[in-house]
Protein backbone atom coordinates (compact mmCIF):
# COMPACT_ATOMS: atom_id res chain seq x y z
CA UNK A 1 0.00 0.00 0.00
CA UNK A 2 1.27 3.38 -0.91
CA UNK A 3 -0.10 7.01 0.98
CA UNK A 4 -0.26 10.23 0.63
CA UNK A 5 -0.71 13.69 2.77
CA UNK A 6 -3.40 15.37 1.50
CA UNK A 7 -6.91 14.04 0.16
CA UNK A 8 -7.62 16.95 -3.09
CA UNK A 9 -7.64 16.26 -6.70
CA UNK A 10 -3.98 15.79 -7.12
CA UNK A 11 -4.33 13.00 -4.76
CA UNK A 12 -7.19 11.72 -6.00
CA UNK A 13 -5.28 11.53 -9.85
CA UNK A 14 -1.97 9.82 -7.97
CA UNK A 15 -4.54 7.12 -6.43
CA UNK A 16 -5.68 6.29 -9.58
CA UNK A 17 -2.51 5.95 -11.23
CA UNK A 18 -1.23 3.79 -7.96
CA UNK A 19 -4.06 1.53 -8.71
CA UNK A 20 -3.61 1.06 -12.15
CA UNK A 21 -0.04 -0.20 -11.73
CA UNK A 22 -1.79 -2.55 -8.49
CA UNK A 23 -0.80 -0.75 -5.67
CA UNK A 24 -3.47 -0.27 -2.74
CA UNK A 25 -3.70 3.32 -1.49
CA UNK A 26 -3.81 5.15 1.61
CA UNK A 27 -4.87 8.80 2.48
CA UNK A 28 -4.95 11.17 5.13
CA UNK A 29 -7.28 14.02 4.97
CA UNK A 30 -9.02 15.38 8.03
CA UNK A 31 -12.28 15.90 5.03
CA UNK A 32 -14.72 13.03 5.20
CA UNK A 33 -15.22 13.96 1.30
CA UNK A 34 -12.10 14.57 0.36
CA UNK A 35 -11.47 13.57 -3.37
CA UNK A 36 -9.22 11.42 -2.78
CA UNK A 37 -10.62 9.50 -0.26
CA UNK A 38 -13.38 8.91 -1.73
CA UNK A 39 -11.44 6.79 -3.71
CA UNK A 40 -8.88 5.08 -1.74
CA UNK A 41 -8.76 1.95 -0.20
CA UNK A 42 -8.04 3.29 3.28
CA UNK A 43 -9.11 7.01 4.14
CA UNK A 44 -7.70 8.09 7.45
CA UNK A 45 -10.01 10.84 8.84
CA UNK A 46 -8.07 13.10 10.76
CA UNK A 47 -5.69 16.10 11.48
CA UNK A 48 -2.33 15.66 9.62
CA UNK A 49 -0.28 16.04 12.79
CA UNK A 50 -2.53 13.62 14.43
CA UNK A 51 -0.36 11.21 15.93
CA UNK A 52 -2.41 8.15 15.67
CA UNK A 53 -3.31 8.56 12.33
CA UNK A 54 0.37 8.70 11.24
CA UNK A 55 1.27 5.97 13.19
CA UNK A 56 -1.33 3.81 11.25
CA UNK A 57 0.05 5.37 8.42
CA UNK A 58 3.09 4.22 9.19
CA UNK A 59 2.25 0.86 9.48
CA UNK A 60 0.21 0.25 6.42
CA UNK A 61 2.02 2.10 4.28
CA UNK A 62 5.17 0.77 2.39
CA UNK A 63 5.74 4.48 1.38
CA UNK A 64 4.17 7.77 1.44
CA UNK A 65 4.18 11.59 -0.19
CA UNK A 66 1.93 14.46 -0.19
CA UNK A 67 -0.06 16.61 -2.54
CA UNK A 68 0.32 20.14 -1.31
CA UNK A 69 2.86 21.73 -0.07
CA UNK A 70 1.42 22.88 3.06
CA UNK A 71 0.93 19.54 4.90
CA UNK A 72 3.65 20.20 7.92
CA UNK A 73 6.55 19.30 7.57
CA UNK A 74 6.89 18.04 10.99
CA UNK A 75 4.29 15.41 9.79
CA UNK A 76 6.75 13.98 6.88
CA UNK A 77 9.56 14.38 9.32
CA UNK A 78 8.00 11.58 11.89
CA UNK A 79 6.86 9.69 8.78
CA UNK A 80 9.88 9.55 7.71
CA UNK A 81 11.32 7.73 10.81
CA UNK A 82 10.28 4.39 9.59
CA UNK A 83 9.03 4.59 6.40
CA UNK A 84 10.77 6.11 2.90
CA UNK A 85 8.76 9.37 2.37
CA UNK A 86 9.48 11.57 -0.47
CA UNK A 87 9.56 14.43 -1.13
CA UNK A 88 11.94 14.64 2.37
CA UNK A 89 10.59 16.90 5.05
CA UNK A 90 13.34 19.50 3.97
CA UNK A 91 12.11 20.00 0.82
CA UNK A 92 8.99 20.41 1.68
CA UNK A 93 10.18 22.98 4.01
CA UNK A 94 11.52 25.58 1.26
CA UNK A 95 8.67 25.09 -0.82
CA UNK A 96 6.68 26.21 2.39
CA UNK A 97 8.48 30.04 2.53
CA UNK A 98 9.16 32.02 0.05
CA UNK A 99 12.19 33.85 1.87
CA UNK A 100 13.83 30.14 2.02
CA UNK A 101 12.85 29.43 -1.60
CA UNK A 102 14.13 32.98 -3.22
CA UNK A 103 17.74 31.71 -0.97
CA UNK A 104 17.59 28.81 -2.57
CA UNK A 105 17.58 30.09 -5.73
CA UNK A 106 19.98 32.24 -5.86
CA UNK A 107 21.98 29.54 -4.17
CA UNK A 108 21.59 27.26 -7.01
CA UNK A 109 22.45 30.29 -9.55
CA UNK A 110 18.94 30.65 -11.09
CA UNK A 111 17.54 34.51 -11.74
CA UNK A 112 15.09 35.08 -9.43
CA UNK A 113 13.07 38.90 -8.86
CA UNK A 114 15.13 41.62 -7.04
CA UNK A 115 13.08 41.28 -3.60
CA UNK A 116 13.16 41.71 0.13
CA UNK A 117 12.10 39.75 3.06
CA UNK A 118 9.84 41.68 5.48
CA UNK A 119 9.82 40.23 8.94
CA UNK A 120 9.12 43.93 10.94
CA UNK A 121 7.83 47.54 10.18
CA UNK A 122 11.72 48.40 10.55
CA UNK A 123 12.57 46.17 7.41
CA UNK A 124 9.29 47.92 5.75
CA UNK A 125 10.66 51.11 6.12
CA UNK A 126 13.91 50.52 4.79
CA UNK A 127 12.83 48.83 1.40
CA UNK A 128 14.38 50.58 -1.66
CA UNK A 129 12.32 52.25 -3.53
CA UNK A 130 13.89 50.17 -6.91
CA UNK A 131 11.52 47.64 -5.52
CA UNK A 132 8.20 49.51 -5.76
CA UNK A 133 6.08 48.93 -7.29
CA UNK A 134 5.36 45.19 -6.10
CA UNK A 135 3.67 42.63 -4.97
CA UNK A 136 3.53 42.05 -1.53
CA UNK A 137 3.47 38.35 -0.64
CA UNK A 138 3.09 36.04 2.84
CA UNK A 139 6.31 34.35 2.93
CA UNK A 140 3.89 31.39 3.78
CA UNK A 141 0.49 29.71 3.38
CA UNK A 142 0.09 30.99 -0.20
CA UNK A 143 -1.22 29.64 -3.10
CA UNK A 144 -3.47 30.34 -6.07
CA UNK A 145 -2.91 34.20 -5.53
CA UNK A 146 -3.97 34.02 -2.09
CA UNK A 147 -1.64 36.30 0.40
CA UNK A 148 -0.77 38.66 -2.17
CA UNK A 149 -0.95 42.27 -2.40
CA UNK A 150 0.01 44.57 -5.44
CA UNK A 151 1.64 47.61 -4.19
CA UNK A 152 2.15 50.73 -6.17
CA UNK A 153 3.95 53.30 -3.29
CA UNK A 154 5.16 53.15 0.09
CA UNK A 155 1.48 53.63 1.65
CA UNK A 156 -0.21 51.21 -0.32
CA UNK A 157 3.10 48.64 1.25
CA UNK A 158 2.34 50.14 4.57
CA UNK A 159 -1.48 49.32 4.50
CA UNK A 160 -0.99 45.61 2.61
CA UNK A 161 2.35 44.45 5.51
CA UNK A 162 -0.71 46.02 8.36
CA UNK A 163 -3.41 44.15 6.93
CA UNK A 164 -1.15 40.53 6.71
CA UNK A 165 -0.57 40.93 9.94
CA UNK A 166 -3.62 41.35 11.12
CA UNK A 167 -4.65 38.09 9.05
CA UNK A 168 -5.55 39.53 6.36
CA UNK A 169 -4.40 37.85 3.04
CA UNK A 170 -4.15 40.41 0.70
CA UNK A 171 -5.72 40.74 -2.78
CA UNK A 172 -5.84 37.75 -5.10
CA UNK A 173 -3.35 38.59 -7.66
CA UNK A 174 -4.92 39.55 -10.84
CA UNK A 175 -4.32 38.43 -14.11
CA UNK A 176 -0.58 39.52 -14.34
CA UNK A 177 0.27 42.44 -16.50
CA UNK A 178 3.92 42.78 -14.57
CA UNK A 179 5.75 39.65 -12.97
CA UNK A 180 8.42 40.10 -10.68
CA UNK A 181 12.01 40.98 -12.15
CA UNK A 182 15.30 39.20 -12.17
CA UNK A 183 18.38 39.69 -10.52
CA UNK A 184 19.89 37.92 -6.92
CA UNK A 185 18.85 40.30 -3.56
CA UNK A 186 20.78 38.71 -0.84
CA UNK A 187 18.80 36.63 1.21
CA UNK A 188 19.23 34.07 3.90
CA UNK A 189 15.74 33.02 4.49
CA UNK A 190 16.17 33.39 8.28
CA UNK A 191 13.80 35.40 9.73
CA UNK A 192 11.83 36.19 13.25
CA UNK A 193 8.84 34.28 13.43
CA UNK A 194 7.32 36.98 16.13
CA UNK A 195 5.64 38.76 12.64
CA UNK A 196 3.84 37.44 9.73
CA UNK A 197 6.65 37.46 7.47
CA UNK A 198 6.36 38.77 3.30
CA UNK A 199 8.65 39.22 0.65
CA UNK A 200 8.37 42.14 -1.53
CA UNK A 201 8.93 41.27 -4.84
CA UNK A 202 9.95 44.13 -7.56
CA UNK A 203 7.41 43.91 -11.12
CA UNK A 204 8.40 43.97 -14.29
CA UNK A 205 6.67 43.65 -17.50
CA UNK A 206 5.56 39.90 -18.50
CA UNK A 207 5.51 38.49 -21.54
CA UNK A 208 4.64 34.85 -20.81
CA UNK A 209 4.62 32.21 -17.95
CA UNK A 210 6.28 28.77 -18.10
CA UNK A 211 6.72 25.59 -15.83
CA UNK A 212 9.02 22.76 -15.99
CA UNK A 213 7.40 19.44 -14.20
CA UNK A 214 10.16 16.86 -13.39
CA UNK A 215 10.80 13.31 -11.84
CA UNK A 216 13.86 12.77 -9.78
CA UNK A 217 14.76 9.48 -8.79
CA UNK A 218 16.62 8.13 -5.15
CA UNK A 219 19.86 7.50 -7.45
CA UNK A 220 19.40 11.19 -8.87
CA UNK A 221 18.17 10.41 -12.53
CA UNK A 222 15.81 12.76 -13.72
CA UNK A 223 13.29 12.93 -16.17
CA UNK A 224 10.48 16.03 -17.45
CA UNK A 225 7.30 16.48 -19.00
CA UNK A 226 7.26 18.89 -22.15
CA UNK A 227 7.93 22.13 -20.70
CA UNK A 228 4.29 23.84 -20.63
CA UNK A 229 3.48 27.42 -21.80
CA UNK A 230 0.53 28.34 -18.96
CA UNK A 231 -1.89 31.24 -18.77
CA UNK A 232 -3.09 32.81 -15.51
CA UNK A 233 -6.55 34.32 -14.54
CA UNK A 234 -6.92 35.75 -10.97
CA UNK A 235 -3.78 34.19 -10.00
CA UNK A 236 -5.19 30.73 -11.18
CA UNK A 237 -3.88 28.95 -14.04
CA UNK A 238 -6.55 28.67 -16.41
CA UNK A 239 -5.08 27.48 -19.76
CA UNK A 240 -2.01 25.19 -20.34
CA UNK A 241 -0.12 24.46 -23.79
CA UNK A 242 1.96 22.04 -24.71
CA UNK A 243 3.43 21.52 -28.35
CA UNK A 244 5.32 22.56 -31.10
CA UNK A 245 4.50 26.78 -31.06
CA UNK A 246 3.74 26.74 -27.30
CA UNK A 247 7.39 28.19 -26.10
CA UNK A 248 10.22 28.76 -28.27
CA UNK A 249 12.61 26.14 -28.16
CA UNK A 250 15.44 27.88 -26.41
CA UNK A 251 13.82 29.64 -23.73
CA UNK A 252 12.83 25.77 -22.91
CA UNK A 253 15.84 24.64 -23.04
CA UNK A 254 16.82 27.34 -20.20
CA UNK A 255 13.59 26.52 -18.05
CA UNK A 256 14.50 22.67 -17.57
CA UNK A 257 18.45 23.50 -17.26
CA UNK A 258 17.28 25.92 -14.49
CA UNK A 259 14.40 23.24 -12.71
CA UNK A 260 17.13 20.54 -12.92
CA UNK A 261 19.51 22.54 -10.93
CA UNK A 262 16.26 23.67 -8.53
CA UNK A 263 15.86 19.43 -8.04
CA UNK A 264 19.46 18.80 -7.60
CA UNK A 265 19.98 21.54 -5.21
CA UNK A 266 17.38 20.48 -2.78
CA UNK A 267 18.70 16.38 -3.09
CA UNK A 268 14.78 16.19 -4.54
CA UNK A 269 13.24 12.44 -4.64
CA UNK A 270 9.94 12.95 -6.59
CA UNK A 271 7.93 14.87 -8.83
CA UNK A 272 8.19 18.83 -8.42
CA UNK A 273 7.25 22.04 -10.72
CA UNK A 274 9.33 25.06 -11.04
CA UNK A 275 7.23 28.09 -12.59
CA UNK A 276 9.02 30.59 -14.26
CA UNK A 277 8.03 34.11 -16.19
CA UNK A 278 9.26 35.08 -19.43
CA UNK A 279 9.86 39.12 -19.14
CA UNK A 280 9.10 41.49 -21.81
CA UNK A 281 11.91 41.73 -24.60
CA UNK A 282 15.19 44.01 -23.40
CA UNK A 283 13.86 44.18 -19.85
CA UNK A 284 17.56 42.20 -19.69
CA UNK A 285 19.49 43.25 -22.16
CA UNK A 286 18.04 40.50 -24.10
CA UNK A 287 14.69 38.83 -25.74
CA UNK A 288 12.25 36.74 -23.34
CA UNK A 289 14.71 36.71 -20.36
CA UNK A 290 13.57 34.14 -17.39
CA UNK A 291 12.55 34.20 -14.05
CA UNK A 292 12.32 31.54 -11.80
CA UNK A 293 8.73 32.27 -9.56
CA UNK A 294 8.28 29.50 -7.48
CA UNK A 295 8.24 25.51 -7.00
CA UNK A 296 5.54 23.10 -6.07
CA UNK A 297 7.05 20.23 -4.55
CA UNK A 298 4.61 17.53 -6.08
CA UNK A 299 2.28 17.47 -9.06
CA UNK A 300 0.78 20.55 -10.40
CA UNK A 301 -2.10 21.44 -12.26
CA UNK A 302 0.12 22.79 -15.41
CA UNK A 303 0.84 19.07 -15.67
CA UNK A 304 -2.38 17.87 -16.05
CA UNK A 305 -2.44 17.32 -19.65
CA UNK A 306 0.20 14.27 -19.29
CA UNK A 307 -2.34 11.38 -18.32
CA UNK A 308 -4.20 12.68 -22.16
CA UNK A 309 -0.79 13.58 -24.05
CA UNK A 310 1.86 11.38 -22.67
CA UNK A 311 2.76 7.96 -22.29
CA UNK A 312 4.18 8.64 -18.92
CA UNK A 313 2.04 11.14 -16.56
CA UNK A 314 2.94 12.86 -13.78
CA UNK A 315 0.98 10.48 -11.30
CA UNK A 316 2.90 7.64 -13.00
CA UNK A 317 6.21 9.21 -12.45
CA UNK A 318 5.52 10.01 -8.48
CA UNK A 319 4.37 6.49 -8.40
CA UNK A 320 7.74 5.29 -9.48
CA UNK A 321 9.54 7.95 -7.71
CA UNK A 322 8.28 6.06 -4.19
CA UNK A 323 8.13 2.43 -5.37
CA UNK A 324 11.77 2.67 -6.50
CA UNK A 325 10.79 2.01 -10.10
CA UNK A 326 12.54 2.52 -13.54
CA UNK A 327 12.43 6.75 -14.76
CA UNK A 328 11.74 6.56 -18.23
CA UNK A 329 11.21 10.06 -20.09
CA UNK A 330 7.77 10.66 -21.02
CA UNK A 331 6.79 10.59 -24.78
CA UNK A 332 4.51 13.30 -26.00
CA UNK A 333 1.79 11.48 -28.25
CA UNK A 334 -0.01 14.39 -28.64
CA UNK A 335 0.12 18.18 -28.61
CA UNK A 336 -2.05 18.88 -26.55
CA UNK A 337 -4.45 22.55 -24.40
CA UNK A 338 -5.65 22.15 -20.81
CA UNK A 339 -8.38 24.45 -18.98
CA UNK A 340 -9.49 24.34 -16.27
CA UNK A 341 -12.91 24.07 -14.71
CA UNK A 342 -13.57 26.17 -11.95
CA UNK A 343 -16.60 26.75 -9.51
CA UNK A 344 -17.76 29.78 -11.47
CA UNK A 345 -19.47 28.12 -14.46
CA UNK A 346 -22.05 26.05 -12.55
CA UNK A 347 -23.32 30.05 -12.13
CA UNK A 348 -24.94 31.83 -14.73
CA UNK A 349 -24.10 35.31 -13.11
CA UNK A 350 -21.53 36.42 -10.99
CA UNK A 351 -20.69 34.02 -7.49
CA UNK A 352 -19.71 35.01 -4.27
CA UNK A 353 -16.13 34.37 -3.45
CA UNK A 354 -17.11 33.46 -0.29
CA UNK A 355 -16.84 29.97 0.59
CA UNK A 356 -19.80 29.80 2.99
CA UNK A 357 -22.01 31.58 0.34
CA UNK A 358 -23.91 29.40 -2.31
CA UNK A 359 -26.83 30.82 -4.34
CA UNK A 360 -28.36 27.70 -4.65
CA UNK A 361 -31.57 28.85 -6.99
CA UNK A 362 -29.22 29.82 -9.67
CA UNK A 363 -26.93 26.46 -9.93
CA UNK A 364 -26.64 24.36 -12.83
CA UNK A 365 -24.37 21.80 -14.36
CA UNK A 366 -22.52 23.20 -16.98
CA UNK A 367 -22.90 21.35 -20.54
CA UNK A 368 -20.68 18.69 -20.43
CA UNK A 369 -22.75 16.66 -23.79
CA UNK A 370 -21.77 19.64 -25.74
CA UNK A 371 -17.98 19.72 -24.88
CA UNK A 372 -17.94 16.03 -24.92
CA UNK A 373 -19.06 16.45 -28.66
CA UNK A 374 -15.78 17.80 -29.95
CA UNK A 375 -12.76 15.46 -31.10
CA UNK A 376 -9.88 15.01 -28.94
CA UNK A 377 -11.68 15.99 -25.24
CA UNK A 378 -10.87 14.83 -22.30
CA UNK A 379 -13.28 15.63 -19.27
CA UNK A 380 -11.45 14.39 -15.68
CA UNK A 381 -13.98 15.91 -12.70
CA UNK A 382 -12.38 15.46 -9.07
CA UNK A 383 -15.80 14.28 -7.25
CA UNK A 384 -16.52 18.29 -5.22
CA UNK A 385 -19.75 18.64 -4.65
CA UNK A 386 -19.61 21.95 -3.52
CA UNK A 387 -18.96 24.66 -6.67
CA UNK A 388 -17.59 27.78 -5.84
CA UNK A 389 -16.25 30.69 -7.15
CA UNK A 390 -12.37 29.93 -7.90
CA UNK A 391 -12.62 26.33 -6.90
CA UNK A 392 -10.74 23.86 -9.13
CA UNK A 393 -13.73 21.45 -9.82
CA UNK A 394 -11.67 19.62 -12.99
CA UNK A 395 -10.00 20.21 -16.22
CA UNK A 396 -10.43 19.15 -19.66
CA UNK A 397 -7.16 18.29 -22.10
CA UNK A 398 -7.75 18.88 -25.64
CA UNK A 399 -5.64 16.52 -27.95
CA UNK A 400 -5.08 17.15 -31.51
CA UNK A 401 -2.65 16.05 -34.56
CA UNK A 402 -1.40 19.80 -34.52
CA UNK A 403 -1.23 22.65 -31.36
CA UNK A 404 -3.01 24.66 -33.66
CA UNK A 405 -5.66 21.87 -33.91
CA UNK A 406 -5.89 21.45 -30.47
CA UNK A 407 -6.49 25.51 -29.81
CA UNK A 408 -9.13 25.49 -32.35
CA UNK A 409 -10.59 22.56 -30.72
CA UNK A 410 -10.11 23.93 -27.19
CA UNK A 411 -11.72 27.45 -28.21
CA UNK A 412 -14.52 25.67 -28.97
CA UNK A 413 -14.83 23.74 -25.51
CA UNK A 414 -14.42 27.08 -23.70
CA UNK A 415 -17.53 28.99 -25.68
CA UNK A 416 -19.23 25.84 -25.00
CA UNK A 417 -18.56 26.72 -21.30
CA UNK A 418 -18.76 30.23 -21.10
CA UNK A 419 -14.99 30.70 -20.76
CA UNK A 420 -12.88 33.82 -21.56
CA UNK A 421 -11.43 33.48 -24.61
CA UNK A 422 -7.13 33.67 -24.78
Amino acid sequence: MLGVLGGGQLGRMWAHAAQTMGYQTAVLDPDPHSPAGLVSHLHLCADYLNPQALGQMAQQCAAITTEFENVPAQALAQLAQTRPVSPAAAAVAVAQDRAQEKAHFARCGVPVAPHAVLASAADVAAVSDALLPGILKTARMGYDGKGQARVANRAELGAAWQAMQSGGQGDALATPDYAPGHGLAPSSGQVPTSATVCVLEKMLPLAAECSVVLARGHDGQMVHLPVQANLHRNGILAVTEVGDGALDPALAAQALAAAREVAQGLDYVGVICVEFFVLQPDTRGGPGALVVNEIAPRPHNSGHHSIDSCDVSQFELQVRCMAHLPLVQPRAHSPAVMLNVLGDLWWPAAVSTDPQVLPGESAREPDWAAVLALPGVHLHLYGKTQPRAGRKMGHLTCTAATLGQARAVARQAAQCLGLSPW
